[in-house]
């Protein structure tokens, strides 16, 4: 351990962000104190959050400061602890950022079991992307069998997790995902009854054609077009759970013409942040672990070898060209 390779926020996106708005640098190792974990990084989550925290703008977390390490998910091993609950080689996930090495109080870090998941899982369909799909779908949507739920962004690491719970409720499932390869995956992998690529430019009549009853809930990862398009197709007294707002997120407008249906069909529209809702977690985690380590819960991983390979494909991750969730392997 002779330097910590890590990316800083270097300056602030004007629209889309660029590889210019990081900086690489290399810094010592972190020593540790008392009640502190010392992490070797193993991977690091790339998020859609992360653009909007880039921004010096208000919003429900504070702005990604300047000049220092980009904030993110990680998994990692323990390489020295002075927190008796942690032992050297533990396997554990935090908030350690962009980096290879990382520290922090051993209240901020969550020991893994990896016999039955992989240590990579535990950052998607096992972490805050699968509790994100979790906590939506049952609390916000609350879907009863037989209901058609519609879900944006379907073959991402969210959307991916969503359907699937939403399938073993006893749902009809429609996915709304980008290009015909992705499409296919979310019905053939994720076990969708149908998937709308919103590319091939038919999008409100291949929904109707997908689910000609209409949708009873929406899960949203998007916004702009695919929302307003469900939106006129939303039943009466349908329920929809805001999680995301991908297409603004660099500042496009996003603006919405069939606002109406909120009011004649009387749906419940709710953005949820999921950090909000830390109760759900353990229930959340224990369910998500059992359907994955059972093979019962399918996932995709995009995975970008070496810290050096970050901002491309955190820029890639904004463009959707990712499938699943977005990590970098550190070591």
């Amino acid at each position: 351990m002779t330097s910590n390779k890590q990316w800083l926020l270097d300056n602030r996106p004007k629209g889309q962000p660029s590889p210019s708005n990081f900086r690489l640098v290399e810094a010592p190792v972190p020593e540790i104190g008392p009640g502190e974990v010392l992490v070797r990084n193993h991977y690091f989550s790339l998020d859609p959050y992360m653009r909007g925290r880039m921004d010096d703008a208000k919003s429900y977390s504070a702005p990604q400061p300047l000049g220092q390490v980009m904030l993110g998910g990680s998994a990692g091993e323990v390489l020295a602890s002075q927190d008796p609950a942690f032992s050297v080689g533990d396997k554990v996930v935090g908030s350690l950022g962009w980096q290879q090495y990382g520290k922090c109080k051993g209240a901020l870090l969550r020991k893994v079991d990896t016999t039955r998941v992989p240590l990579s899982a535990w950052l998607g369909a096992v972490g805050m992307p699968g509790v994100t799909a979790w906590v939506g779908l049952n609390t916000i949507i609350a879907p009863k069998a037989a209901e058609t739920v519609v879900v944006s962004a379907a073959s991402g690491a969210v959307g991916s997790v969503v359907g699937q719970l939403a399938k073993l409720k006893g749902c009809r499932v429609v996915g709304v995902a980008g290009g015909p390869e992705k499409c296919r995956a979310v019905v053939e992998e994720f076990g969708f009854d149908a998937c709308v690529d919103y590319k091939a430019g038919n999008l409100s009549a291949d929904l109707k054609a997908a689910a000609p009853d209409g949708f009873d809930g929406n899960f949203e990862n998007v916004g702009g077009v695919v929302l307003d398009t469900i939106l006129s197709q939303m039943n009466a007294f349908g329920r929809i759970a805001v999680c995301g707002l991908i297409s603004g997120y660099s500042g496009e407008p996003m603006p919405v013409n069939n606002f109406r249906s909120v009011l004649v069909n009387r749906l419940k529209v709710e953005g949820f942040i999921v950090s909000e809702h830390m109760q759900h977690w353990p229930a959340a985690l224990a369910e998500l672990a059992e359907l994955v380590g059972s093979g019962r819960l399918k996932y995709r991983e995009t995975i970008a070898e070496g810290i050096e390979a970050a901002p491309e494909a955190f820029i890639g991750l904004l463009k959707g060209r990712n499938f699943g969730k977005q990590l970098v392997r550190v070591a």
